[in-house]
């Protein structure tokens, strides 16, 4: 499958349907989110979202440091306020910029677009976007990425895939994150996987946590085997 056209990409257009009448809401976005495709059409871009507090910093530092020796990666940080995520992830060695987003809940194709201008993108073969914590408003917005991953903690309840139906429709992996916590919290990881597959049937599940380490390698290899699917697909354009 060429991620050129990621399988969500679909879903992922905003616009809503009215007496048959699409009202293209976001085409604005759309349009941007599409500049940024054409101008990073050899790094894998992918889009990582969730609640507040699932994970998504300590496992952008891991991956990091995981992977440091195999790819070039590069994090743009999106948070309501402060620089905090960005400066840490720094000080684990990952290239990072900050986007504050100034108490909006989300982060906009147009943030990552100034972004770009101001990241070191030479040689860059990964390019994480950390959403703003918020599994609602994100699912909207096209960032130009490849692949939307979607974290979901064992701490926050197995019920959010289907009160939260279009962040899980719109992306293809759901890592079910601090794992080390399933023994003392009330989570079915066979409950959950089963109501995202019922919202989104060819979405990829794995369980991880950064603690211990478990899954860990699994999603590494994931993110290795899309970054080798993007190169592949810029060679066949050219």
């Amino acid at each position: 499958m060429s991620t050129a056209n990621p399988k969500s990409l679909g879903n992922r257009v905003g616009s809503v349907q009215c007496d048959n009448t699409t009202l293209h809401l976001l085409k604005a976005n759309d349009f941007v989110a599409k500049a940024i495709r054409e101008r990073l059409k050899d790094v894998c871009v992918i889009n990582v979202c969730s609640s507040p507090g699932s994970g998504k910093t300590t496992l952008m530092q891991e991956t990091g440091k995981r992977l440091a020796q195999d790819l070039n990666i590069s994090i743009l940080v999106g948070d309501p306020e402060t620089e905090r995520d960005a400066i840490r992830m720094r000080e684990a060695g990952i290239n990072a910029l900050q986007i504050v987003t100034g108490g909006m809940c989300h982060i906009e194709a147009q943030m990552i677009l100034q972004a770009l201008d101001h990241i070191e993108l030479e040689g860059v073969d990964l390019l994480f976007i950390e959403n703003v914590g918020n599994l609602l408003c994100p699912s909207a917005f096209d960032l130009g990425e490849d692949y939307r991953v979607t974290l979901l903690a064992s701490t926050e309840g197995d019920d959010k895939p289907k009160k939260y139906p279009r962040m899980f429709l719109t992306s293809e992996l759901m890592l079910v994150s601090k794992a080390d916590l399933l023994p003392y919290v009330p989570f079915s990881v066979e409950a959950v996987t089963k109501d995202a597959h019922e919202v989104n049937p060819n979405l990829e599940v794995m369980t991880i946590s950064t603690l211990n380490g478990d899954g860990i390698d699994e999603w590494c290899n994931w993110l290795k085997e899309k970054v080798k699917l993007k190169k592949a697909s810029a060679l066949q354009e050219d």
